[in-house]
């Protein structure tokens, strides 16, 4: 009897181990910097990096090759899902200022 009892409640844990092995949490990742839409919308040709820098914030990619761009790139991944959202936006200068901001590039699919 004792055996039987002590069987029993080995197979219960083992089986509720096993249900709860699948069950393992996946934070969210969050990379690179928030892009608000508002934020896109104020950005201008013109503007000067401390502008952007203000608006925006401090570049994720700081090409040490190119100073004159500026990219910025965000995605959020939730769990196990694939990507949510994302963005990448590239600020473009000329002589300290804005003179190209390219929208909406396209960020690898795997992500």
């Amino acid at each position: 009897m004792m055996n039987m009892r002590k069987t029993i409640l080995l197979a219960v844990s083992l089986f509720c181990l096993a249900l709860s092995s699948g069950c393992v949490y996946r934070a969210a990742i969050s990379q690179g910097n928030v892009i608000k839409q508002e934020d896109l919308e104020q950005l201008e040709v013109g503007m000067t990096k401390n502008q952007v820098r203000f608006l925006l914030g401090t570049p994720m990619i700081d090409d040490p090759f190119s100073r004159q761009r500026w990219d910025y790139v965000y995605y959020l991944k939730l769990g196990r899902d694939k990507a949510n959202q994302k963005r990448w936006v590239s600020v473009v200068f000329a002589d300290e200022v804005v003179a190209e901001i390219r929208k909406e590039l396209d960020l690898a699919p795997k992500l």
